[in-house]
């Protein structure tokens, strides 16, 4: 394993951190790779009882996929279809997780942190803390597993004004939207964070398994055809996806065609 993800262990509790400070945590293709491979080793670790999910430092939680690499690994449609894939995995690793799962989210959770937050099935956050998924500015689409924790989290309304916008706003307007459940003064975030860890630590471990299980049968999660599901790599054949990257990386404004 590299020092990508870090996986700190104190008794009953285990903290995942996202370990990329000087890219505000951004996620590579080997990243998104690692996290779900340490996810699925934690959930199947019966000594457990909480996984708190975090970004190391206090500037983000995560910025998101690490556009840099969007070139070489998101190019077109096959390649977003292998890069959707794995974040698919990443992301169910964490929604799927035995263990009850907390996102402790200080600074920039923006983007595919964001999307990684809401799989958590606590998200408590600082006053300082900003939220978004701008990527229509990239010409690309959140794919249908993507989509699965948002529209879980704030229902259609609120999902289809945080991507048409894809605006970046603040700590409590994320609570009213009930993107998080929790916010607090940043300096207290850790705290309240470990104090809410412990709180599930001294419940019956088993109950909160059976109670995230019955939960997740009953939101009746929608079924997807292959065409539904290949459909959303549709994005990455267009030339807005080019404009859009094209732009982002050299930190000009895009001029989209609908094309």
């Amino acid at each position: 394993m590299s020092d990508l993800i870090v996986v700190e262990r104190i008794g009953a509790v285990a903290t995942v951190v996202l370990n990329q400070p000087a890219r505000l945590n951004a996620l590579s293709q080997a990243s998104w790779r690692e996290l779900g491979a340490r996810m699925r080793e934690l959930s199947a670790d019966s000594d457990l009882r909480c996984v708190i999910l975090r970004g190391a430092g206090v500037k983000a939680f995560a910025a998101g996929a690490d556009i840099a690499e969007f070139p070489t690994v998101r190019a077109d449609a096959a390649q977003g279809r292998a890069y959707g894939e794995l974040i698919q995995a990443a992301m169910q690793s964490i929604g799927s997780c035995v263990h009850p799962t907390i996102a402790m989210i200080r600074g920039a959770c923006i983007g595919g942190g964001l999307e990684l937050a809401l799989m958590c099935d606590l998200r408590i956050c600082g006053e300082s803390s900003r939220f978004g998924i701008p990527i229509n500015r990239l010409g690309l689409t959140m794919g249908y597993g993507e989509l699965t924790g948002l529209l879980a989290v704030v229902g259609p309304a609120v999902a289809l004004e945080i991507l048409l916008e894809g605006r970046v706003f603040g700590a409590q307007e994320a609570h009213s939207k009930r993107l998080v459940h929790r916010v607090v003064a940043d300096e207290r975030v850790e705290s309240e964070v470990h104090g809410t860890a412990q709180r599930i630590v001294h419940g019956a471990p088993l109950v909160a398994r059976w109670h995230k299980r019955f939960i997740r049968r009953l939101a009746l999660a929608p079924q997807l055809s292959s065409a539904d599901w290949n459909e959303g790599f549709a994005c990455f054949d267009t030339e807005d996806y080019r404009e859009g990257l094209r732009a982002f990386l050299s930190k000009q404004t895009p001029q989209f065609t609908g094309r």
